[in-house]
């Protein structure tokens, strides 16, 4: 893959925003619960540390309240193994961290989340907070339009980041992962849209494609689309089938080179919390891409990675290579497999 570099400081860099993620224990409704589950979560964080748990070198770019909850979030980041070099901080009266509280459902409840997070620090974050040197250290960056939807201002400073990364000659990595509790279609199809000509590496769900971008066609159809018209290099869709809140069949479609790569799905995976599993799928790929420079092997760690991550508590995958490189091993066999590792 000559279009990403050969080697950098970091293999990978996100941006965007980390935020508190408070939850009921033992999926409890949030309007019943006395307490809360306290961890952290953001989607290019996710990414960021489930590629670094894989074995590269990842970093994030943010910023935090200067405070006890930023702290906490900044010790996150770094257990997550993601390097906090690009963690600006807010000094000022109104400083914030943005909060997330989410509602895991059984059926036939859904889960369900409740956004806090106007008006966060991260919306502050400037270009001027960012050291410039960081464009010529990273092989890749990644963004998805979580970030471009929380903040005009914010919008402003990703997307000159990207312009700028992608004049250094890093490889640009875009998740659409559209949230209609942050923008209207409308808003976000222009945006996103205008993104695309700089994006190498395109992660979209074909929900997505059809509904918020108005593409038609079959998948296939769709996917080569990005590639024809934007130039995107690779196209990866996730294929998920939500059996109920607690058990899901996973798998994805890549279209890479004019060729489509997919495998079998992983079907009736016991779902314990589904957030930051489309993440998961993000890091794997990701990883796989950078470390193998081979398609099919970045596309079985990406489900692999997501599959696993739908089976732990948290936004956070904590997969290292030799479980997922088991998991896919056993995914492939055939006959009598182990019931347990020991």
């Amino acid at each position: 893959m000559d279009f990403i570099k050969k080697s950098a400081d970091f293999d990978l860099i996100g941006f965007g925003e980390v935020m508190l993620r408070l939850s009921p224990p033992d999926k409890e409704k949030i309007s019943q619960s006395e307490v809360f589950e306290k961890n952290c979560g953001g989607s290019e964080f996710n990414v960021a540390s489930g590629a670094a748990n894989l074995g590269i070198r990842s970093a994030i770019v943010t910023k935090l309240p200067k405070n006890k909850l930023g702290h906490f979030i900044a010790r996150r980041i770094r257990y997550g193994n993601v390097s906090d070099d690009y963690v600006a901080w807010d000094e000022s009266d109104t400083k914030r961290l943005g909060i997330y509280y989410y509602e895991s459902g059984v059926y036939p409840r859904k889960s369900a989340v409740v956004y806090d997070r106007a008006n966060a620090s991260v919306c502050s974050l400037k270009l001027s907070e960012i050291p410039y040197e960081i464009y010529d250290r990273t092989r890749m960056f990644h963004i998805s339009s979580i970030s471009l939807a929380l903040d005009p201002y914010l919008r402003e400073t990703a997307l000159e980041m990207i312009r700028r990364m992608k004049m250094a000659g890093v490889a640009i990595s875009f998740d659409v992962n559209y949230r209609a509790a942050l923008w209207s279609e409308e808003e976000a199809k222009k945006v996103v849209e205008s993104i695309f000509p700089y994006v190498d590496i395109l992660f979209v769900s074909e929900e997505t494609s059809r509904r918020m971008l108005q593409r038609t066609g079959t998948l296939d159809e769709i996917m080569k689309g990005y590639a024809d018209t934007y130039g995107c290099k690779i196209v990866a869709t996730t294929r998920r089938e939500v059996i109920s809140p607690t058990k899901h069949n996973f798998g994805s479609r890549i279209y890479y080179n004019g060729k489509f790569y997919e495998e079998p799905h992983y079907m009736n995976i016991e779902v314990i919390d589904r957030v930051g599993s489309g993440d998961a799928y993000v890091a794997g790929v990701l990883y796989g891409i950078l470390k193998t420079g081979d398609i099919e092997k970045a596309m079985s760690y990406g489900n692999a990675l997501s599959a696993v991550k739908n089976t732990v508590s948290g936004d956070m995958s904590v997969s290292s290579i030799d479980e997922i490189d088991s998991i896919i091993k056993s995914h492939k066999a055939t006959g009598h497999q182990d019931e347990m590792v020991r």
